[in-house]
């Protein structure tokens, strides 16, 4: 069945922003804890939106740290975080072939909108579903994608660089689509789940689209 739908993750798939969630984690952090966390740790917390990571770490000041938070994310956006060099080529191609374009991820609301307010990304998108504070639940998002599109799992495909993205997809049974070309993917983890295609760069990953689109 032709695929008339695409989802994708964002950290890590579109976007290089893992690297800036961990500088704005770390100082923040720091700031209320008292010491550095490394990028592990900072990996560990993370599942839940970043407000319900810092309601459970820091509850008593968690609408103060989330403030934080951002601001310190906005401002490492201006240096960090871009779009991975042929996803806007990728996502103009979909749309030219009448694709439907949607976001599924575990980031909350105000980080979302400032990360696609500097990738430019968010032009593209028709729907954008953000996590929640109490922790990823990505295959209810994207059957409400599916829900709203009024498509069958087999017309969509799921795009991320996660195992648990592939797991996601495969719950729901989209088409899986493993995105493992940041530096920060977890390139074996997304192997051993098998997803239906995987790529290692976006070059292959739009040649693709070209040839079954």
């Amino acid at each position: 069945m032709k695929l008339k739908g695409f989802i994708f993750d964002l950290d890590g798939t579109l976007t290089n922003t893992l690297p800036v969630c961990y500088i704005g984690f770390r100082k923040v952090l720091q700031k209320f804890l008292g010491r550095e966390f490394t990028d592990q740790e900072i990996t560990a917390l993370l599942g839940p939106s970043e407000e319900g990571v810092f309601k459970k770490i820091l509850p008593d000041n968690w609408e103060v740290c989330l403030k934080s938070y951002l601001d310190e994310y906005d401002k490492a956006h201006t240096e960090y975080a871009k779009p991975f060099p042929g996803i806007e080529e990728v996502l103009e191609l979909l749309r030219q072939r009448g694709i439907k374009l949607a976001i599924v991820s575990g980031k909350g609301p105000g980080s979302m909108d400032i990360s696609l307010r500097h990738s430019g990304l968010g032009q593209y998108f028709e729907l954008v579903l953000t996590g929640s504070e109490q922790g990823a639940d990505k295959p209810t998002h994207i059957n409400e994608v599916l829900r709203i599109w009024n498509y069958s799992p087999l017309e969509v495909a799921y795009i991320g660089d996660t195992a648990y993205d592939i797991i996601a997809a495969k719950d729901v049974g989209t088409f899986s689509v493993g995105a493992v070309w940041a530096n920060t993917a977890q390139v074996q983890k997304v192997m051993n789940e098998k997803p239906s295609v995987c790529f290692t760069d976006v070059d292959s990953f739009n040649n693709w689209i070209k040839q079954t689109t």
